[in-house]
């Protein structure tokens, strides 16, 4: 049996969010989530915590609730201790760029026919697509690169599906049991789930990795029905340092050791609903 434990919504991609009581899932996951993010304005593209690992301390909240017709409300940013910026102040690309020690722009969400803004940006010179990826994907030499026929095709051109600036899919699905059983195969890590920043922790009795035999299936949970897609290959962003966690390479190495690098999975809205905390998951045949 698994049910909700916690959901979160994270407002601009790559910033901390906010835990959840109940939210309605949309065909866009839920409704505010990674609903602004940052533009990279020397290499161009949307870029997060891969590029810009400054931005994980950060924390956003959104000040009124998305709606139909204003996806991305106006946000309020924490960049540090005693400095907060909305996303309606004329210096606030200014701010984040003097954090973030590089030139970048807050964009909202826009819609999905304009593909230039999705568009993939630069590498930076002299670096190769393969050497860019181990970096992208934190793997050693002698580490395999994730299977990345799994992932939508669009995101060979552009860096997030276009009207969206989700990585692949709308929602990301962890269960308590994952984090348990890495904490039990590397005692020496701090697999704190800040690291990995799920939309929903399910928690279930069951040991392992259980979310990844949900792959392929359909499940009910609340009133909307999802459909599991991929497992979630993890990036660098798990290894940075924020708040009270260290820099730790090592979490890569674990997590490919133990689990070819995956944690988590992605899922889809097949029909849109509310979930709340305590919601069991059915399995739908």
């Amino acid at each position: 049996m698994f049910k909700i434990e916690k959901i979160f919504r994270y407002p601009v991609k790559s910033m901390g969010g906010d835990e959840m009581q109940a939210t309605l899932l949309s065909e866009n996951g839920i409704p505010g989530d990674r609903c602004w993010t940052l533009k990279d304005e020397v290499r161009g593209g949307i870029k997060g915590g891969k590029r810009f690992p400054q931005l994980m301390g950060m924390h956003a909240r959104l000040e009124t609730e998305p709606t139909e017709d204003r996806l991305s409300p106006d946000v309020v940013i924490k960049v540090e201790d005693g400095i907060e910026i909305t996303s309606n102040d004329p210096q606030v690309n200014s701010v984040l760029s003097a954090h973030i020690d590089s030139p970048v722009s807050l964009w909202p969400l826009l819609p999905k026919e304009m593909l230039d803004h999705y568009k993939r940006g630069a590498l930076p010179e002299g670096l190769s697509p393969m050497r860019h990826l181990r970096e992208l994907f934190a793997r050693t030499e002698d580490e395999s690169l994730p299977d990345l026929s799994i992932f939508p095709k669009e995101l060979a051109t552009y860096e997030s599906p276009p009207g969206t600036y989700f990585d692949a899919y709308p929602l990301l699905i962890m269960t308590r049991a994952s984090l348990r059983t890495f904490s039990a195969l590397d005692e020496e890590r701090k697999f704190d789930i800040k690291r990995f920043r799920p939309n929903i922790l399910l928690e279930t009795e069951e040991e392992g990795f259980p979310e990844e035999r949900l792959v392929g299936q359909r499940g009910r949970i609340g009133s909307a029905i999802l459909k599991f897609e991929i497992k979630c290959p993890r990036c660098v962003m798990t290894t940075h340092g924020f708040d009270d966690l260290p820099k730790d390479p090592m979490i890569m190495r674990s997590l490919v050791k133990h689990n070819n690098g995956n944690l988590g999975v992605y899922a889809s809205v097949e029909t849109p609903g509310k979930v709340s905390l305590g919601d069991q998951l059915s399995i739908i045949a």
